[in-house]
């Protein structure tokens, strides 16, 4: 016989088995800064971390969003601020394959409340000027939020045909 606590994380498991993987790569929790002392849980937090795009080799990207502390913050009932900031930068040489990045594709998504809040990268391909445009931005069930921020990688050469 199974134990409710066991039933309700073997659905959980079973539900993140279906969701592509690289939607939660998290790479590297480069750092934090804290921004409000909390007495009772961890503190309020901007948090840095990097992510490499999954099909794209040799672009990092890096962002930044708040964290809330305290008892809410502590036991993950606190809805997170939707802003947040992506830059995206070029850390190695850029090898794609073209025909499997697509046009638009969210290539990362975290949890940024109890329920039904993410915060969401998507990759944009500009193929006329050779150029990657990166977009971060809440979404909710009801209403996301406009609040939004853009990056941009270059991956062509430049100054082509200047002999």
């Amino acid at each position: 016989m199974l134990f409710p606590k066991r039933v309700a994380c073997t659905s959980l498991i079973a539900m993140f088995a279906l969701l592509p993987p690289t939607l939660f790569a998290q790479d590297a929790h480069i750092g934090s800064v804290r921004t409000e002392f909390k007495l009772l849980g961890p503190n309020n937090t901007i948090e840095v971390e990097r992510f490499d795009d999954p099909d794209v080799q040799g672009i990092s990207c890096y962002l930044s969003y708040s964290q809330i502390g305290g008892i809410s913050g502590a036991v993950g009932l606190a809805e997170e601020a939707s802003e947040a900031s992506v830059a995206c930068r070029q850390t190695g040489e850029v090898v794609f394959d073209p025909a499997e990045v697509e046009e638009q594709e969210v290539i990362f998504s975290q949890r940024r409340s109890a329920l039904f809040k993410n915060m969401r990268v998507v990759r944009m391909h500009d193929a006329e000027t050779q150029t990657f445009v990166y977009l971060t931005y809440s979404t909710k069930l009801v209403d996301g939020s406009p609040k939004n921020a853009i990056t941009a990688v270059h991956y062509g050469e430049l100054g082509a045909g200047s002999n």
